[in-house]
């Protein structure tokens, strides 16, 4: 009887000559080859399946400290070297669809095989496949290492794909020079910063695991092969460095112009009531309701007064013209 685990694990058995893929069986296959020419792939989809974990790691004589590793599924990403095997965890985005969304990985890793074991349904690796079906390249005649750089390569290749279309930076002073400070402006703001540091910490995950590869020491395992792997997730990085400098500038940006802005008009509201205030404070003199004001009586008080208010409003603005208010 085909168990639920065994419907979801696949694997692929191939060398410089030959390949086999299907369903794996836990009475069938087995992850350590008995000769050196043939290398196994096992992708297991689901953390839940811990007794049919614990029968491959005790029937293939693998490492018993790995089932204590797998009874952890929120272990991050980590990078432990056993006797002769390799275990890596890493904390991973799925990039299949809009909505990003984390998901906790697996890699028990030997020279003659890779155990891969996903939380969830989906990967990116059907590339890998088809080179291996098809011998292209020499995934064939290279170990069990080289497979696991392709791996990994495609996470990292996956991420910055993703992360060009979802997050990619444009030149903002335009839209900066435009736009209101209002909520869905600031919504739209805080979501790029969420997403940014979403693969922030991705990236970071990954290049840790990276940069610990480069140094095990684990028999059959080359790490030569992660120096560019390096290379690569390290160029992610920055840029994403690079965008969230550049991200907070921009927001900077725009409340600089919207600052000057207010500013601009606060300062031409300043400089209409300086000019009104005296005009205010003559027409509230005569005004008041008080019989004793001669000036009341002139025949041309009125004129006088509008007079007086015309030379106190040109001094007001020679002023301001001669301090650059304006």
């Amino acid at each position: 009887m085909v168990t639920d685990f065994e419907n979801n694990t696949w694997v692929i058995n191939y060398s410089l000559e030959d390949y086999y893929n299907r369903k794996f069986s836990l009475e069938e296959d087995i992850l350590l080859s008995k000769s050196n020419k043939t290398i196994t792939w096992v992708n297991t989809y689901g953390l839940e399946y811990m007794d049919e974990f614990r029968k491959m790691v005790l029937s293939n004589e693998l490492d018993d400290f790995l089932l204590r590793l797998l009874l952890n599924q929120n272990f991050g990403n980590k990078v432990i070297e056993l006797e002769e095997q390799l275990f890596i965890a890493a904390r991973i985005i799925k990039t299949e669809n809009h909505n990003l969304e984390s998901e906790q990985m697996f890699f028990v890793v030997a020279k003659d095989f890779v155990w891969c074991i996903q939380e969830k349904w989906g990967d990116h690796f059907d590339w890998i496949r088809a080179r291996i079906f098809d011998n292209k390249g020499i995934i064939r005649k290279k170990k069990a290492d080289y497979l696991l750089f392709f791996i990994l390569e495609t996470l990292i290749s996956n991420y910055k794909e993703k992360y060009e279309e979802m997050v990619l930076m444009e030149n903002m002073l335009d839209r900066a020079t435009k736009m209101e400070p209002t909520p869905e402006f600031m919504f739209e703001v805080e979501n790029k910063k969420a997403l940014i540091q979403q693969f922030k910490k991705a990236s970071h995950g990954l290049r840790d695991i990276v940069n610990r590869l480069e140094r095990v020491e684990v028999k059959g395992f080359h790490t030569k092969y992660f120096s560019e792997l390096r290379e690569q997730i390290n160029g992610l990085t920055n840029d994403i460095d690079s965008d969230t400098q550049e991200l907070e500038s921009q927001i900077n940006l725009f409340f600089s112009i919207q600052g000057h802005r207010l500013n601009e008009v606060m300062k031409t509201l300043t400089i209409f009531s300086v000019i009104f205030i005296p005009l205010t404070f003559l027409a509230g003199i005569y005004g008041m309701n008080f019989e004793n004001i001669p000036e009341l009586k002139w025949p041309y008080g009125y004129f006088v007064l509008l007079g007086l208010m015309l030379v106190v409003t040109i001094i007001s603005i020679l002023i301001f013209k001669r301090k650059k208010w304006f």
